[in-house]
């Protein structure tokens, strides 16, 4: 058997196996069926039909992105803020001065 990658199958993950030309056509409907099912095409194209749960999916999935965002940013600046803070408190010349400033800026913003 002669394996074949490319085209729509291959961005499903999906390998479609050729049949031999001695494989009746049963067989080979039934090695296509189970492709179609891998791929899960029945569910894509119920998804497609239904414009209204299509746009529900994308906008949870939509929804999903944004509140990670906005929590993955919330934790890295707490973090770099705290670097920054141990960074003031060793008093290099500079460079403490400036970032005091940073953090007193921010200080003062959160509290308004």
């Amino acid at each position: 058997m002669e394996e074949r990658t490319g085209g729509p199958e291959s961005a499903a993950g999906v390998k479609v196996v050729a049949g031999d030309p001695g494989d009746s056509l049963a067989e080979r409907l039934e090695k296509l069926t189970f492709a179609m099912e891998k791929m899960n095409l029945a569910e894509y194209t119920a998804l497609l039909r239904s414009p209204w749960r299509l746009m529900w999916v994308n906008f949870i999935a939509g929804s999903a992105r944004g509140v990670g965002l906005g929590i993955g940013v919330a934790i890295l600046s707490a973090i770099l803020l705290y670097i920054l803070r141990g960074l003031m408190t060793v008093n290099l010349p500079y460079i403490s001065d400036f970032i005091a400033t940073i953090v007193r800026l921010v200080d003062q913003n959160m509290r308004t």
